[in-house]
């Protein structure tokens, strides 16, 4: 079995803002068209357009309705690795082909070691690991490696192309060990949750849960005047929109 680090030198990690991801999945198409040219094997991907596709996808945007009546909405919710301190996907792992490093806290796999065993996905409690069909090892989010230290690229770059991609902005990448990182202050002013917290993983990436909308019973409240909005500051998917009409 492999073994986790006492303790890693970072924790580099996502923050996801529930509130303002519309579930595009550019951050979906962008991860795997970078990660199928990029670190390790490429990603398979069989008959994409038959009657049985096959692949495997480093992050997935599940979507979920939340609510009823009129407090009803659509949740979008991505998902990938989130890089555990107290990873079970690792210590499970029999030839030790999965690892978290201890330079940066980020968990691999070394796909010349995998034997496909798949021990790793049913430790993983938040279904983040796939077997890759095509080549027979598992694969999962790699925070980017290949992107995140290559002095080749422009410095603005040298993020995960989930990251990257994101047209809302509601994905962030940085240290969680440095307190004045744009993660570090976004979990601590937003409140940061962990996913599934009572499976004692620790995971490094955090959530920002959605915030509560002007529903139908506050327009229909004795006393809305619909002006009062018209001087607010614009926030969450409406200021990305905002700041694109500017640019046209």
């Amino acid at each position: 079995m492999t073994s986790l680090p006492a303790s890693t030198d970072r924790r580099l990690g996502l923050v996801i803002d529930l509130d303002i991801c519309v579930g595009c999945q550019a951050c979906v198409v962008n991860c795997k068209a970078w990660n199928t040219g990029g670190y390790g094997a490429p990603l398979a991907d069989s008959e994409p357009w038959g009657e049985n596709p096959s692949g495997a996808w480093l992050n997935r945007v599940h979507g979920f309705e939340a609510g009823t009546g009129n407090a009803a909405a659509i949740i979008h919710f991505p998902k990938s690795c989130l890089h555990c301190d107290d990873a079970p996907c690792v210590t499970v792992c029999p030839t030790g082909a999965s690892i978290k490093r201890s330079e940066d806290g980020i968990v691999l796999v070394d796909e010349a070691k995998c034997m496909g065993c798949g021990l790793c996905a049913w430790a993983c409690p938040y279904g983040a690991r796939e077997m890759d069909p095509a080549e027979g090892v598992m694969k999962k989010c790699t925070l980017c490696v290949d992107r995140i230290y290559n002095e080749n690229l422009p410095e603005i770059d040298r993020e995960p192309a989930c990251v990257r991609t994101c047209p809302a902005n509601a994905r962030h990448f940085g240290d969680f060990d440095d307190p004045d990182s744009p993660v570090s202050r976004l979990t601590r002013e937003r409140g940061g949750v962990d996913l599934m917290p009572e499976q004692a993983t620790r995971p490094v990436n955090k959530y920002l849960l959605p915030t509560e909308r002007d529903g139908a019973a506050k327009l229909e409240a004795d006393g809305f005047n619909l002006a009062d909005y018209a001087d607010r500051e614009p926030h969450g998917i409406l200021a990305w929109v905002d700041r694109a009409l500017e640019r046209i």
